[in-house]
């Protein structure tokens, strides 16, 4: 019987911390845009990559579906 002295109290530090960690993630912006990442992965396009740095645009130029021989 005096385990449920012990149990009680962590259960409740667990549901707080899960609380929180609802509130964070909520906070954060995780739940802004629900539908596109399911969409996302229909699609076999690779997603725009930014330019590279340093004005190497030579590796852009070649797709990258090409195999060199």
């Amino acid at each position: 019987m005096s385990i449920i002295f012990v149990l009680i109290p962590i259960g409740l530090l667990l549901l707080a911390l899960a609380i929180a960690a609802f509130f964070w993630a909520v906070g954060s912006g995780q739940f802004d845009d629900l539908e596109t990442p399911g969409t996302l992965v229909l699609f076999d396009e690779e997603p725009n990559r930014p330019a590279p740095v340093g004005g190497r645009q030579a590796r852009e130029a070649i797709p990258a579906t090409t195999v060199p021989r």
